[in-house]
């Protein structure tokens, strides 16, 4: 609908049936009409702008949940222009599940660069070669998201911090546990609405059956296994979702202490690894248990609140469970489906990348977040070998 004045038809008979006077009409009202397709013209192509496609690289295809940005990729936002993989028989594998070109694979993560000029890229590779990814694309400007953890241990960790600071890129760390909607509902719950109070204590489980017994591919095994590749089993596998849930929904509150046991359960099959992995945060005024386990009947990741109102139990991806001192029996929740761009990781980055979005430093994804993620999981890999309490520097 135009917006403007009315045009006032206040003229005499004779002149209404003037050619003249009607084509000048016709002709102010198409200059009006012209100027309004023009502004909304220059505004779907500002919008369009605004919204293109972010070009991604990938570097490496060796950790399965690269499945998740092929998948993603089909419902648009970003669009893959290289993949760095140098086992070509494992790329080929995911160029024929996938239907992309053998073509947008190179031997190398520069080679991959070089030829494609990404704005971002996301390592699917080991945790150890994370900080290779890091030194290869800051110094050109180049984004990047890892898998979770960000890093194998706080060594690696500050060199990819000091690069990603001076070369002004954003480096991020996606979780599996980041897009489920009881994740933010809880946050929410907790923070937002203060039904639970202040909370007390939070017991947070991660685990499967093993990634032997899942079946995981040969080439996810044989890094996930390596405790250089992996800074070791379980601990960094699936400890490191907790210490992400509760660094945040502490707003980045640092433990005192981090004390942890581990075990090996299944010797034969993880020989030089812990699969159990039980770890302790010592707050002033609450207490953490993390639970991360490749010995588990059946998958899990859900978390346990406790406060001086309540319990809430975010069950899985999908069910809460609430029960407050105020109320006889339990509430069960369903917690409602994430907006864009906070429903995927990819899509995510693309609007953090075009500004659409800011990332807090206390944001599940974000660099400061999970420098504090893997300083608990080092002091706690640091407990489990010496039978100590570890207590962190403020």
């Amino acid at each position: 609908m135009l917006k403007g004045r009315s045009i006032k038809w206040k003229i005499s008979f004779s002149h209404f049936l003037s050619i003249n006077f009607i084509e000048r009409q016709i002709m102010h009202f198409l200059q009006r009409l012209s100027i309004f397709f023009f502004i909304l013209l220059f505004s779907v192509m500002g919008s369009l702008n605004a919204q293109k496609n972010l070009r991604i690289g990938i570097a490496g295809l060796t950790h399965t949940h690269v499945h998740w940005i092929f998948q993603s990729a089909k419902q648009g936002g970003f669009e893959i222009v290289g993949i760095a993989e140098s086992n070509r028989e494992l790329a080929q594998r995911y160029a024929d599940q996938y239907g992309f070109s053998m073509d947008l694979v190179y031997p190398t993560l520069k080679a991959m660069l070089d030829q494609t000029s990404p704005e971002a890229v996301t390592a699917f590779n080991s945790i150890y070669e994370h900080l290779a990814v890091v030194e290869a694309c800051a110094p050109r400007g180049i984004h990047v998201m890892v898998e979770k953890p960000l890093a194998v241990s706080m060594e690696h960790a500050k060199k990819m911090e000091a690069l990603a600071r001076k070369h002004n890129i954003h480096l991020l760390t996606n979780y599996e546990t980041t897009w489920y909607p009881t994740v933010t509902a809880t946050y929410r719950f907790v923070q937002e609405d203060d039904n639970l109070g202040a909370i007390t204590k939070m017991v947070i489980h991660d685990g499967h059956a093993g990634p032997k017994a899942i079946g995981v591919n040969k080439e996810f095994l044989e890094w996930l296994t390596d405790p250089k590749l992996n800074g070791g089993g379980a601990l960094p596998d699936f400890g490191c979702y907790g210490a992400n849930l509760a660094s945040w929904l502490l707003k980045g509150e640092k433990p005192l202490s981090v004390t942890a046991v581990t075990q090996n359960l299944q010797p034969l099959v993880y020989p030089k690894v812990e699969d159990e992995a039980t770890v302790i945060l010592e707050y002033p005024a609450r207490q953490v248990i993390i639970q991360a386990s490749w010995n588990w009947p059946i998958s899990r990741k859900d978390m346990e609140i406790y406060g001086t109102k309540g319990m809430l139990i975010a069950k899985d991806r999908q069910q809460m469970i609430c029960q407050l001192t105020s109320m006889k029996q339990d509430t069960i929740i369903q917690a409602s489906p994430l907006q864009h761009p906070y429903d995927d990781p990819f899509r995510y980055l693309a609007a953090v990348i075009h500004k659409a979005i800011n990332v807090s430093p206390n944001d599940l994804s974000a660099l400061p977040l999970n420098m504090l993620v893997v300083e608990i999981l080092d002091a706690a890999r640091k407990s489990a070998q010496t039978g100590k309490k570890i207590v962190l520097n403020k």
